[in-house]
């Protein structure tokens, strides 16, 4: 399995603050890789500096081996990098298949001219994708008076829209009912598996990153603590003194 993150010895600070510190990891192409840590150990810094939010100030991040981490986010995420968040970004006053069009590449364009040129094609996939995440029959409800479980699943749809090759999640669970977790695991693998979508996934819930992931790295303090296979990682005393004894 070739690699198509690949992050070499990253660091970035704010101010006196380091939040990452000569961080290096690999993603699989393909495959399903996990993040975990204790609160402030630079998980979501160093999400944010794959995507080009926050420019880093030491390595280098290279996606499908290209390096990436002078590149401003929207020519990152025109090359198939895309990610979610922990809170929703999505619009409420408008019905679901109205994200699902406003999401592709033109946003910024008003919801009028974005609309007049999106085509037949659009609306189909953005009915398939809905369908796909179990939103279909809610698709022309306002995204702001859906459960916080389901404005996730419609982000995640969103995000499927623009056809990413890889797709970085946020805590994807978080503040999900438990009932609907199940479900958003599914069809996390199913994109994985069906439509072939590298997945790297912030998770702070040991279950769900567990049964999912192939290769997990712990960070803590901002570095790099250990990386392994979900056993080895459960196994590791330095992760269970650091994070998993919490859990």
């Amino acid at each position: 399995m070739s690699t198509i993150i690949e992050i070499e010895g990253v660091s970035k600070f704010f101010g006196g603050v380091v939040a990452n510190k000569e961080v290096s990891m690999s993603v699989k192409q393909g495959g399903i890789t996990g993040l975990i840590g204790p609160n402030g150990s630079g998980k979501t810094t160093l999400f944010n500096s794959v995507v080009g939010y926050h420019p880093i100030d030491g390595g280098s991040i290279k996606f499908e081996n290209k390096e990436i981490s002078k590149l401003p986010v929207q020519q990152i995420a025109r090359l198939g990098l895309l990610r979610t968040f922990q809170q929703t970004r999505i619009y409420g006053a408008m019905n679901c298949v109205q994200n699902m069009l406003i999401s592709l590449p033109h946003r910024k364009m008003s919801l009028w001219d974005a609309m007049k040129v999106n085509t037949k094609e659009d609306y189909e996939r953005a009915d398939r994708l809905l369908e796909f995440v179990g939103l279909y029959e809610k698709r022309l409800l306002k995204s702001g008076d859906l459960s916080f479980g389901q404005q996730k699943l419609l982000e995640f749809a969103m995000a499927l829209m623009n056809e990413p090759t890889c797709l970085l999640l946020d805590e994807p669970t978080a503040g999900i009912n438990p009932t609907l977790i199940n479900g958003l695991i599914d069809r996390l693998k199913r994109a994985n598996a069906e439509f072939g979508i590298t997945l790297f996934i912030i998770e702070h819930n040991m279950r769900v990153i567990m049964n999912m992931a192939d290769t997990i790295y712990c960070l803590a303090h901002g570095e790099l603590l250990a990386q392994g296979t979900p056993g080895e990682i459960q196994n590791d005393q330095r992760v269970i003194d650091a994070y998993l004894g919490a859990h």
